[in-house]
């Protein structure tokens, strides 16, 4: 992986950015484009295909055509040689890929380093997956004498649409089951992800897989529209806001898809006053502050316990003031740029609303203007205090480096308010007493508990919402099942 100086990638030369759909390099049908801009210095690094319906409908047929045809012959054993292949290519490419997400979306080029080699681990994942998937044979009642089994088919074309803060890890997650289950894909990158995406696609047909089988189109909500409703897609896998999560389900009624969603999250982390404080601090911050808060699982609601609150919170603030905040080449930054204006301008919104409510600016809360960032959308991590549960930034998901600390003196009432969101998707716990974290675990409502450490991934385990986080697991057994139909098989044998 990146040693020395950060170099920019030799794909970003050259004209806009062709969509690609059948295995080919296309512009829209339209011929429109959107540019696509570096977040740390608001310069534009490529105009990007701007596709509309009529381009869903192509990729689309170009899926389904591929699924009926060449790619149904694959067996398991060479669907898994190309995910190995796939593996490799991305080791391979793994600085050119880090550095298009870290100048597109702002992530620091050394997390985008480390994010490159988990996205090749969980490639290898999924080709074991591909040859381990199996029906079983069963026992059953019929009067008559029959053999009774199930088998595990692909569901068809898949629509996956993916959101701009993890833009390689998103698209790497979406179209990986694809591959292994025999799904065909259609993948609708974010308007400010589109690059990775892209290059991902170019390693695929690389990699061997046929033409058709992965498609990737750029361009904005209307694209993700026309995916949700067209009746020749049979499965929508989505990550991102609740709002557009909404809408995709409603869209997607018409036809009955099967649908998977990855939504928001206002998740809790709690410290009891047992826990090893000095990991604890920085588990905190970080799980606020990395990738400038940018991450649907943050720990954004810091439960305290009240014999140790006011001395913890100062900590996590100091914390915050260590991190280096810069462009997000350089290898010493650790807190990047917001990705866009638009987020930018609500990150900031909420970081006045919060004295506006009642809350107490520990530390942060303004926009970095020194020297080359005042160019940039850069923000200084906040830490509120005196927050009450009730306050629009105790219970709305910011998005941003915003954590909002609270005292509690007990455990049960920690629990109940912890579980006080309208979300589910993550929480954190911090003690020593493992009959307590055990105790915590079982009752806090959220798809994945972190105890002593925050936001370690895994493909192996599952990660999803409960309430209005969402619904279905990517990684683990159930990320697979996900894309495959189970079919029941009756046969007279007398």
């Amino acid at each position: 992986m990146m040693t020395g100086t950060p170099t920019i990638p030799a794909s970003l030369s050259g004209g806009p950015k062709k969509m690609l759909i059948g295995g080919e390099w296309v512009d829209a049908l339209s011929g429109q484009t959107f540019p696509t801009l570096n977040p740390s210095t608001g310069v534009v690094l490529a105009q990007i295909a701007m596709a509309d319906e009529a381009d869903v409908d192509r990729a689309v047929a170009a899926a389904r055509a591929a699924f009926e045809g060449p790619w149904s012959r694959f067996k398991p054993a060479e669907r898994q040689r190309i995910l190995l292949r796939l593996a490799d290519l991305v080791e391979r490419d793994g600085d050119e890929l880090a550095m298009l997400d870290t100048l597109e979306m702002g992530r620091p080029i050394t997390d985008s380093v480390r994010v490159a080699g988990i996205v090749a681990r969980g490639l290898r994942h999924f080709a074991g997956m591909a040859t381990a998937i199996h029906g079983e044979t069963l026992a059953n009642s019929h009067p008559l004498d029959v053999l009774s089994y199930t088998l595990k088919e692909p569901v068809g074309v898949v629509g996956a649409i993916i959101p701009w803060n993890g833009p390689l890890f998103s698209a790497a997650w979406k179209i990986a089951p694809a591959l292994a289950t025999g799904c065909t894909v259609v993948l609708k990158a974010a308007e400010d992800g589109s690059l990775t995406p892209l290059h991902f696609g170019a390693l695929c047909l690389e990699a061997g897989v046929p033409p058709g089988v992965v498609n990737v189109l750029t361009g904005f909500g209307v694209v993700g529209a026309a995916l949700s409703r067209h009746p020749d897609v049979d499965k929508i896998t989505f990550t991102g806001s609740g709002e557009t999560g909404r809408k995709i389900i409603e869209a997607s009624a018409a036809t009955a898809k099967r649908v998977t969603m990855e939504l928001g999250g206002k998740s809790p982390n709690i410290v009891f006053a047992d826990a090893d404080l000095d990991l604890a601090v920085q588990g905190a911050a970080m799980a606020v502050f990395s990738n400038c808060g940018q991450v649907c699982a943050a720990g954004t609601r810091l439960f305290v316990e009240r014999s140790i609150h006011d001395e913890f919170v100062a900590r996590v603030a100091d914390f915050g003031r260590t991190l280096k905040i810069g462009v997000s080449t350089d290898p010493e930054t650790r807190l990047g740029p917001i990705v866009s204006s638009r987020q930018f301008d609500r990150v900031t919104s909420y970081m006045a609303l919060g004295p506006e409510e009642g809350a107490r600016v520990v530390s942060g809360g303004t926009r970095v203007t020194e020297g080359e960032l005042a160019k940039g959308w850069f923000v200084t991590p906040t830490v509120f205090s005196d927050v009450k549960d009730d306050m629009r930034i105790a219970q709305e998901e910011i998005f941003g480096p915003v954590v909002c600390a609270f005292p509690f003196d007990d455990f049960d009432e920690v629990i109940t308010r912890a579980n006080a969101t309208r979300f589910g998707l993550a929480g954190g716990v911090w003690t020593r007493d493992i009959t307590k974290a055990h105790a915590a675990i079982r009752r806090i409502r959220a798809g994945s508990i972190w105890v002593n450490h925050y936001m370690a991934m895994d493909p192996a385990v599952p990660f999803g919402g409960y309430k209005l986080s969402g619904y279905g697991r990517e990684g683990g057994a159930e990320h697979i099942e996900a894309y495959l139909n189970t079919k029941g098989v009756w046969i007279r044998t007398s």
